[in-house]
């Protein structure tokens, strides 16, 4: 039996195998009026296809638990009843075709209010269409380019908190069974948790608990209205990638920070890391390759009980089955590679003597 497509049992939910579509801005969503951030037939069509060509899990793009914590004014969100009814037709398609059905919730933080990536990504101002001020844990820029962003009070953090919650309670009513909470690439989580953009001096800056204090709370609040007999995953930006200059190591988050959370995550209830990283500052020297993030998942499963997802220039069937073998991760996600190729995973199955999932409907094919 292929070690990729052995189930995998988190808490009370069983995902049929360990290949999982990552989640993917398409930033694809209305961009104005009643039907801004509401998922559409190309969310359903792209995400539907993945279910189709065998993925275990498909993972919503990140969703935005605020308009002002969307990337771009054509992220999706689930602030509202429009764009929870909405998510429902989808969630239904993947389940009906044996695939689990999650969601990433986000907020962007200082890295909002940006054009889609096809027009080149820049940012907009604020008193640009479509641009708003984003808000962030310190008044510091990404790029010479971007708004400097409003610094959050803790009111309005705590005020976030509760947006989590609100997302969280519409994900389950639109029929997710996975809930992951963005804490990656340099978005608002991960701004609080690094040192690299977190320079506040209260109770949320300065100490490795305060930085990563936003994190806890939001973990606590999803974990407290999700069932306790369903996963909850925190994706994590392993490294700032800010490890070549000593002084630059001070001040970005490590690798030795990334054990350090997950051993906290494990305590307050979360069931997977997703293991990514960078997207925090402009100027990282990141060094890539196949697999390159998969020793950041394989120490955290090494170090630590929580369970890993490993992500990053996974293409090959091979090369995923051994990653999981070898347990330096319990699943991979795949990307761009199911951008390339929706059926990748029954291919995979296929390739590695495993039997494909396949709809009644496309028998003939094999």
């Amino acid at each position: 039996m292929s070690a990729l497509f052995e189930p995998l049992t988190l808490r009370g939910l069983t995902i049929p195998n360990r290949v999982w579509m990552a989640p993917m801005c398409q930033y694809s969503a209305a961009d104005a009026g009643p039907d801004v951030g509401v998922p559409t037939d190309w969310h359903l069509t792209h995400l539907g296809a993945r279910a189709i060509g065998g993925a275990g899990l498909i993972l919503v793009e990140a969703t935005a638990v605020t308009p002002e914590g969307r990337i771009s004014a054509a992220d999706l969100g689930l602030w509202n009843d429009r764009q929870q009814q909405a998510f429902t037709r989808i969630t239904r398609f993947l389940r009906d075709h044996g695939a689990v059905p999650g969601i990433q919730l986000a907020h962007a933080g200082r890295k909002a209010s940006t054009d889609r990536t096809w027009r080149g990504g820049g940012p907009i101002a604020p008193d640009e269409e479509l641009g708003w001020r984003p808000v962030a844990p310190s008044a510091l820029a990404f790029t010479g380019d971007h708004t400097t962003p409003a610094e959050l009070s803790v009111d309005e953090i705590h005020r976030l908190v509760e947006d989590f919650v609100a997302a969280a309670r519409r994900a389950l009513a639109a029929g997710f069974q996975v809930v992951e909470i963005h804490g990656a690439h340099g978005y608002l989580i991960n701004q609080f948790m690094s040192p690299y953009t977190n320079r506040r001096t209260d109770s949320y800056g300065g100490s490795f608990e305060n930085r990563i204090r936003f994190a806890l709370e939001v973990v606590d609040a999803v974990r407290a209205v999700w069932p306790d007999d369903l996963p909850v995953f925190f994706r994590v930006s392993a490294t700032d990638w800010l490890t070549e200059n000593p002084e630059d190591e001070r001040e970005g988050w490590t690798p030795d920070d990334t054990v350090r959370l997950a051993k906290e995550l494990l305590a307050h209830g979360v069931d997977l890391l997703d293991t990514s990283s960078g997207g925090n500052a402009s100027k990282a020297r990141i060094t890539t390759g196949p697999g390159y993030q998969v020793p950041f998942a394989a120490m955290v499963k090494a170090e630590t009980d929580l369970p890993t997802a490993a992500v990053g220039e996974i293409t090959e069937p091979r090369q995923a089955e051994e990653i999981v073998a070898s347990g330096r991760a319990d699943a991979v996600l795949l990307a761009r590679e199911l951008l390339r190729d929706p059926y990748w995973p029954n291919r995979a199955a296929r390739e590695l003597g495993a039997t494909p999932r396949l709809p009644d409907q496309y028998h003939r094919a094999f």
